[in-house]
């Protein structure tokens, strides 16, 4: 736990140092562009997206673009756990916990339809692993969607050698990133972010 916080500690330091809006608007562009160009993404009808916030690689016009195209999909906090709601239009969001933008339409549940899921992180490394922000949504929301295919997003800096996992932890199936070659699956070895 103590090794989880000091990762969490250390990804925030290097947030600041990335802080630079027009920066993270590019490199969030070339995480989309690759997100969208992967072949599981293009295959799935449903998928479930979330509503970045202001350090995560954004996703709000690119919700709104596939929206017309897929089923899209996002996380509403309902106490401690996740409740999915389908994305309609961006007058049909409201702000809920966190700050974050959440759609107010019909629940979800049909958790075997989800063909795709971008997950957000704080860090995560070249097996797979996701350090979340230390609440346990996506631990508690994850195994119940076991078949879609999970694909960790994050800035080049959240890509650690190696993030601390405990038995509960769901792997993604792939971390993309916005530098072209270090685009990975989980056993693609990963720059560490002692380098930075």
């Amino acid at each position: 736990m103590e090794r989880k916080k000091e990762l969490r500690k250390y990804i925030a330091s290097l947030k600041t140092r990335h802080k630079d809006s027009d920066m993270r608007k590019l490199q969030s562009a070339k995480v989309l562009a690759a997100l969208e160009a992967h072949p599981a993404f293009r295959a799935a009808n449903t998928i479930l997206l979330y509503h970045s916030l202001k350090d995560e690689v954004d996703t709000h016009a690119f919700i709104r673009k596939w929206s017309n195209k897929k089923r899209i999909l996002l996380p509403v906090v309902v106490g401690d756990e996740l409740e999915l709601r389908i994305y309609s239009s961006p007058e049909d969001m409201a702000t809920g916990s966190y700050g974050i933008e959440e759609p107010t339409g019909e629940v979800f549940t049909d958790y075997a339809a989800i063909e795709f899921i971008a997950v957000p992180g704080v860090a995560f490394d070249a097996k797979g692993n996701r350090l979340g922000r230390g609440k346990g949504y996506y631990d508690r929301l994850l195994p119940r969607i076991p078949s879609a295919y999970k694909a960790g997003i994050c800035f080049p800096f959240q890509l650690v050698e190696k993030v601390p996992a405990d038995s509960y932890d769901v792997r993604m199936d792939i971390i993309i990133t916005s530098n072209e070659d270090e685009l990975s699956h989980p056993y693609h070895p990963l720059p560490s972010c002692d380098r930075e």
